[in-house]
């Protein structure tokens, strides 16, 4: 798990977290120290987390408690210091090699360094830190070219031993199962400068290596005869009998199994080479090789003196040539011709000729520039080193090439002249090294990529976290403390401390009315829990009235490491949507209660099978016992099918005419299976309309004038009957009069007090779309809106056509006063101010002050706010409307003329359609389809006439005569 201060930085996840432990690169996070002096200058860093490589690498705790400069104090002279500041100011991503050579490191790093929050993250590897490949299967198959290389041995005892010699590596042999030195390389000897070893066994030699499992090794390989091995093993070098500081560093060993002539096992091949101070190796190289050389001459002279040593060292030499994991090949003059091949070698080219061939014979597929530096050691002498160098071998011998990498170290090779005589070629293979540091690089640049998205995604929640208008809190531990608020949540308790306290302590309310029950059910189960309209009343701040809330919101919890941790609360407040149900449902039964109320017939037909959508009480008593509601019409009525009365509701219902029958004979039964009586009823069938002008039921308004029928036939069978029955029919009439009154009321109270409700539901349907968030807009929850809406339309649209019919009957009772026309035109304009700018309109009014037309004001009023809103609402599409509004007198009229460059019509065809009632010419605009029909009643009722003029695309005139001396 990441430290406090590393979590707080960049938090946890489970992928990160693995990554991070798997990761074969290092992985430092840091945070800045800044001068305490205040110029805002980063002066040091923090450590604050390292990986398990950065840990192995730096051999430093996962939070070590120096800063960066106290670790690397000479980080500001190779510029590492400055290359971290760089990064993390600029917030872009940085890279930067270094061969750092202070404080105790002697190694190349790469480094990548990049902002991450107010943290540094740094990646690095240590080329010291690379894996080696295991050589115990070339070791094992180099023991069967031992026999073939025997015969040879005697000349090259010699070259061999002197190769030994001059490795840039550390190789002892031990003979016997004590382990005792009988041969020491020089680069073996710098370990241990005060210790005498040879002749001695190990552990008496070096006691001190007790401790670093080395003896174990030695015995383990010796015991069975397997070989060991290990790659970047610590060792604790101890020169201070040298005068020297303690040192550690990293090798790669091999234990090798030595076997005599008879196969025994006799002793052990120690051969490592130091993975820390490469670099050192290389230059201590030359040196080494002509302290040897001289060495190796001055005993060449004395080797009459062991002969009989020498023949038993040439078969070890040889076996531990044979055996050795790094490639060793000795070439003659200056044509490179082979003259020692290493088993290795050979088995790597599947046992191509090579000894006796020059170089460039043996290997025709590799290109010049490979043998150039074998060229350049022969003529000049001087060494070449070559780190993961590429060779192209057709190791097969079919012609397709295979890429290999090896560390290379070329050296001159002299005669007892110490003239150059050939060159001796010193590789190891490191193709699987290479191929590994290569997956890694490519592995961490996947982890980067990662990383970065992981940073932008959690950059992304939070921002809308913050900004979502839904509640959002997390809360950890059983106590449920607040973590995290978003601003949504603490409005909903303003001037409190929420974060970092306990709910019952920040919000007791909670427990009290029962969350935190709910909350630790959540804990302990770890179930999710859904609340829907939940009520929840907060304690109101200072001097602020109590109010319940409503919510619907989520309990969920959430893990870390498998256990639970905490819950989440995921919240939004539907307040608003639950009073205006609660209220909508109140003003709904009002409305209903009207309908049932109403002493008139009343239903309404909904869809093309005309199913009953609402019967008032006064229609089903013409028809008791009979289940009508929710049926169809001819489901509940059948023996309607084929009468005139359904023929009017299909004809109705396919043209959107209004319509009227009048004393209609039907023959019906009043309870189901009761007898058919003929019955009178007059209708009044009128389409209801869809927001979109689509028809989508009838309203029938039915009286039945059975008995004034009836009464009228008798008398018309004779004049003393029809006296007797004129009483009763003036009575019947009175009663109709009456019942047309009521009617009338009706209509009046349900388009007065019906509109306010309406206006309600549709303002707060309105205020719900706008605070519904967009989380709740899912389901079915958007179609339910919509149908709402619909419905709430069509009810408007049926109250005001109830409206409209009411006014036709009152419009000629309206008294008639002299109304000054140039004032009623102003107010008009008034009102129609808002339509006149969303259309661009240009309005032209020429009407003289002092013209007063003898008319009912409220009427001409009327007359002038249709004319004008007409040629505005019908305006042409491609051009802004103009309109002109004129008066002039002519003969023993006034006459008020509108004229528009809207869209027109044929008269002709519209002849029919224009003035009547619920007619309409053109559907793409809002309307009733009453306004001209009332117009021209008005004026016809005074006297007066209306007269048209128009043509398709360039406009039309409305003429209006008003008389003079209007008709009593």
């Amino acid at each position: 798990m990441l430290p406090p201060a590393a979590a707080a930085i960049a938090p946890e996840s489970i992928l990160l977290r693995e990554l991070l432990a798997v990761s074969l690169t290092g992985i430092i996070l840091y945070t800045p120290l800044y001068d305490p002096a205040g110029s805002g200058d980063i002066v040091d860093f923090t450590f604050e987390y390292l990986n398990p490589a950065a840990q192995r690498m730096m051999a430093m705790p996962v939070v070590p408690t120096l800063t960066h400069m106290g670790q690397w104090p000479h980080s500001k002279e190779h510029g590492t210091f400055q290359f971290h500041v760089d990064a993390f100011v600029s917030g872009e991503p940085r890279e930067y090699n270094v061969n750092y050579q202070a404080d105790g490191y002697d190694n190349y790093y790469r480094l990548a360094a990049r902002r991450a929050g107010s943290g540094l993250l740094v990646s690095f590897t240590d080329t010291a830190d690379q894996p080696r490949t295991p050589v115990e299967v070339a070791l094992r198959e180099a023991q069967a070219a031992e026999k073939a290389a025997r015969d040879d041995a005697e000349t090259q005892r010699q070259r061999l031993y002197q190769v030994l010699m001059n490795l840039p590596a550390q190789v002892a042999t031990y003979h016997g199962p004590d382990h005792v030195y009988t041969l020491v390389n020089q680069r073996y000897r710098d370990y241990f400068p005060t210790h005498t070893l040879f002749g001695r066994s190990v552990r008496e030699a070096v006691p001190e290596a007790a401790q670093q499992g080395f003896f174990e090794r030695l015995d383990q390989v010796y015991a069975t005869g397997e070989p060991a091995y290990g790659q970047e093993l610590p060792v604790h070098l101890d020169f201070a009998g040298a005068g020297r500081p303690p040192e550690l560093i990293y090798i790669n060993a091999f234990y090798l199994p030595l076997r005599d002539a008879a196969g025994h096992v006799d002793g052990v091949l120690d051969f490592s080479y130091n993975v820390t101070e490469q670099v050192l190796a290389r230059q201590q190289v030359q040196q080494l090789n002509l302290e040897l050389e001289a060495r190796v001459h001055q005993r060449t002279l004395e080797a009459d003196d062991a002969r009989a040593v020498a023949v038993e060292q040439r078969n070890r030499l040889l076996r531990l040539f044979s055996q050795a994991p790094a490639e060793i090949n000795l070439f003659q003059g200056p044509g490179h011709v082979w003259t020692l091949v290493h088993p290795r070698t050979q088995e790597l080219l599947h046992n191509r000729p090579l000894r006796g061939l020059p170089r460039r014979q043996a290997l025709p597929e590799l290109p010049e520039e490979a043998h150039e530096p074998f060229d350049r050691v022969f003529r000049t002498g001087q060494p070449v080193h070559a780190l993961e160098t590429t060779q192209r071998l057709d190791r097969f011998h079919t012609g397709e090439l295979h890429d290999q990498y090896y560390d290379l170290t070329l050296q001159p090779k002299f005669d007892a002249a110490g003239h150059i005589e050939g060159v001796m070629s010193f590789a190891v293979n490191v193709t699987e090294r290479v191929r590994a540091r290569q997956q890694a690089e490519a592995l961490q640049a996947d982890l980067l990529a990662v990383a970065q998205r992981q940073a932008l995604e959690r950059e992304a929640f939070h921002n809308v976290f913050e900004q979502t208008p839904a509640l959002i809190a997390l809360l950890r531990a059983p106590q449920h403390r607040f973590e995290y608020v978003n601003p949504a949540y603490q409005q909903l308790f303003p001037n409190r401390q929420l974060v970092g306290l306990d709910l019952a302590v920040a919000v007791p309310e909670t427990r009290e009315q029962g969350f935190v029950a709910l909350l630790d059910g959540v804990y302990q189960t770890g179930e999710t829990f859904f609340g829907a309209e939940v009520p929840f009343a907060p304690v109101p701040a200072d001097g602020q009235p109590p109010r319940t809330q409503y919510f619907n919101f989520t309990y969920q919890a959430y893990r870390e490491a498998g256990q639970i941790a905490g819950v989440t609360i995921f919240a939004f407040d539907v307040t608003e949507q639950v009073l205006a149900r609660q209220q909508r449902e109140a003003e709904r039964q009002q409305l209903h209660h009207l309908f049932m109320e109403a002493p008139a017939p009343i239903v309404i037909l909904d869809g093309p099978e005309f199913i009953f959508q609402l019967v008032n009480p006064a229609y089903q008593r013409v028809f008791p016992g009979r289940a009508l509601l929710g049926k169809p019409v001819l489901e509940a009525m059948p023996e309607v099918a084929g009468t005139p009365i359904y023929h009017s509701l299909q004809r109705v219902y396919a043209t959107g005419e209004t319509f009227v029958d009048q004393e209609l004979p039907l023959q019906l039964t009043r309870h189901d299976g009761g007898p058919l009586e003929e019955l009178y009823f007059t209708f009044t069938y009128q389409v209801r309309r869809t927001t979109r002008g689509a028809i989508d039921g009838v309203l029938v308004f039915a009286h039945e004038v059975t008995d004034q029928v009836q009464a009228r036939r008798v008398v018309e069978e004779g004049g003393a009957q029809a006296r007797a029955l004129a009483e009763q029919l003036h009575a019947t009439n009175e009663q109709l009069t009456r019942t047309n009154i009521d009617l009338d009321n009706f209509i009046y109270t349900a388009s007065h007090d019906l509109k306010v409700p309406i206006a309600n539901i549709e303002g707060l349907l309105l205020a719900l779309r706008h605070e519904l968030p967009p989380a709740g807009r899912v389901g079915d929850v958007p179609e339910m809106l919509q149908l709402m809406q619909q419905a709430t339309e069509r009810f408007r649209r049926t109250i005001e056509q109830l409206t409209e019919v009411s006014k036709l009957q009152h419009a000629h009772d309206q008294p008639v006063t002299l109304v000054p026309l140039a004032a009623v035109v102003q107010e008009v304009q008034l009102d129609l101010q808002p339509l006149v700018q969303q259309t661009r309109a240009s309005l032209t009014v020429d009407v003289p002050a002092d013209v007063r037309l003898p008319f009912s004001e409220k009427n001409l009023r009327s007359v002038v706010y249709n004319l004008l809103s007409n040629a505005l609402k019908y305006h042409h599409p491609d051009r802004a409307p103009d309109v002109d509004l004129t008066y002039y007198r002519h003969d023993d009229y006034h006459v008020l003329r509108v004229q528009d460059n809207g869209l027109g019509f044929d008269v002709a065809l519209a002849a029919g359609k224009l003035f009547g009632m619920f007619q309409r010419l053109h559907a793409h605009v809002e309307g009733s389809g009453i306004g001209l029909y009332m117009v021209k009643k008005m004026v016809e009722n005074s006297g007066g006439r209306i007269e048209v003029a128009s043509q398709p695309g360039q406009g039309t005139t409305f003429t209006v005569f008003f008389p003079v001396h209007p008709a009593s």
